[in-house]
């Protein structure tokens, strides 16, 4: 059984990256110096991550105001607009207003690739996207088309920013649809969500790629659903609630998939019960017959203070040695 790790998505900012970004918003601070500043604070997350042992590693993303940001600024006919809370985290998006169907921009990911994909040796890169479904859910829809049509536009779009970061260099792409996860979730979105899952993953050439769940376990019905998609692992955030977590593993499998599993709780700042985390890996895997494994964090490590995050990646990389020990 192959096991390796990596952080499900972004990272928290350090003191000094608060305070120069918002130096640069008050108009005190060069963009140039702002870059230089960002640039460093990322290297320093790839480096813990590399120390750490995971095979996976992401750019921290701490120039990110949230995940649907980035799209917004770079695409047309898309606006940042009001504050919202995002799910039931104390953490808030800027929410995304379709006037039109959005147009492609400025690319996302592919200088970020290379620029950050060549310290990440010999781990591979990840880019992370925010998946269809869940974009258009978080979003304001004055387009004039349907929400389904929106997706389907948004779909595109990221397909080709995939294309152009695999071709960049990154190794892995994970797209975010949390919102599957939502108690209310229906069959007909998870649906459209795989279908456009689908069409992403189809532009990735040889990249691995991750379709994550997470803030919740999905329902029955709807993973059923989730266990059509392409993507050649499906992650899903086993900590958050373990017992729901299990049954549905144990019920539905992976159905063929890479099994990555939300282990390490970037919910809290308090270190994981490393032991019991190993035995409920090593339950999921081998009642699934997994021949790979991921192990992951719950949700993305920006929820919690810069230090701890560090500490939770070390204890993640920890934890992936334990599990591969025991296979």
């Amino acid at each position: 059984m192959i096991v390796w790790a990596s952080p499900l998505g972004g990272y928290p900012r350090s003191r000094v990256v608060r305070r120069v970004l918002r130096d640069y918003e008050r108009g005190l601070l060069s963009s140039g110096e702002l870059d230089r500043v960002v640039g460093e604070a990322s290297s320093l997350i790839i480096g813990s991550q590399l120390s750490s042992g995971l095979a996976y590693v992401v750019d921290g993303m701490v120039d990110w105001h949230d995940i649907f940001r980035p799209f917004t600024e770079s695409w047309l006919n898309v606006t940042a607009s009001g504050l919202l809370r995002y799910f039931d985290n104390n953490f808030f998006y800027r929410i995304p207003v379709f006037t039109e169907k959005p147009e492609a921009g400025k690319l996302v990911w592919a200088p970020r690739v290379r620029r950050y994909a060549p310290l990440a040796e010999p781990s591979g890169f990840k880019i992370v996207l925010p998946g269809p479904v869940t974009f258009t859910s978080m979003s304001v829809n004055k387009s004039g088309y349907s929400n389904e049509e929106l997706a389907e536009a948004i779909a595109k779009l990221l397909a080709d920013e995939v294309k152009a970061a695999v071709e960049a260099g990154a190794s892995m792409v994970q797209i975010d649809e949390p919102v599957l996860t939502d108690p209310d979730a229906t069959r007909d979105e998870a649906l459209l969500a795989v279908e456009l899952v689908n069409t992403i993953v189809a532009s990735a050439g040889q990249a691995k790629t991750v379709l994550a769940l997470y803030f919740d376990v999905p329902g029955s019905g709807v993973y059923d659903v989730i266990l059509n998609a392409k993507s050649n692992c499906i992650s899903l955030d086993v900590v958050d609630a373990p017992e729901r977590a299990l049954k549905l593993v144990e019920a539905k499998g992976f159905s063929g998939h890479c099994g990555v599993l939300g282990l390490i709780n970037s919910r809290t700042i308090y270190d994981d019960p490393l032991d019991k985390l190993v035995e409920l890996a090593l339950k999921v895997a081998r009642g699934s017959k997994l021949e790979e494994v991921g192990v992951t964090t719950s949700t993305w490590l920006d929820l919690i203070p810069y230090g701890y995050s560090l500490r939770k990646t070390y204890l993640l990389g920890f934890l992936a040695s334990k599990v591969s020990e025991r296979v």
